[in-house]
């Protein structure tokens, strides 16, 4: 018997927060809402359709191919829209948001800088598997791999992540 689902008022509080912290790891700040607004309205338009099994990985499926969707209109030669210094001051992270879950802050806008460097397959798994906290198998789920796919993924991820870490420190010395 299938599984009924649930209003999508709740499954949109329900899976608002992760689908917001994942793009902003893979489209960054500036262009997560958007991609957010997208996602939503993709997944309302498919909502009847949807099978209730998991809808995490299934709404987290939309906002990869919308994130890859907002990469290949900038590769294709739109230009970004540039924010007024007091607007990005304004987004600075507060204690408790999805900047602060996502390391944002000063502190950790390192780290992000170099996981945006990653390639597309593996800054998805590594922002799903530790911003969003999924468990290997959802993120291959949510990626449309398999559960080893998604380990080797964020494995991989993280070796070109500790190789840019050792890099920089050379640098500095």
């Amino acid at each position: 018997m299938a599984q009924a689902l649930p209003p999508f008022q709740a499954f949109l509080d329900d899976h608002l927060q992760p689908v917001r912290v994942f793009l902003r790891g893979m489209v960054g700040p500036n262009d997560a809402d958007d991609c957010l607004q997208e996602t939503f309205l993709a997944a309302l338009r498919a909502y009847p359709r949807a099978e209730a099994t998991n809808l995490r990985a299934w709404v987290l499926t939309i906002a990869r191919r919308k994130a890859i969707d907002h990469h290949r209109s900038r590769s294709r030669g739109a230009k970004p829209v540039a924010e007024p210094q007091e607007l990005i001051d304004r987004q600075a992270p507060r204690s408790g948001s999805a900047d602060a879950a996502l390391g944002m802050g000063p502190r950790h806008s390192a780290i992000w800088a170099a996981v945006a460097e990653l390639p597309h397959g593996q800054r998805a798994a590594v922002v799903l598997r530790f911003a969003v906290d999924l468990r290997y198998r959802d993120v291959g789920e949510a990626l449309g791999t398999s559960e080893e796919a998604a380990r080797q993924n964020v494995h991989d991820g993280l070796k070109k992540l500790r190789a840019s870490a050792r890099d920089l420190k050379e640098m500095a010395r």
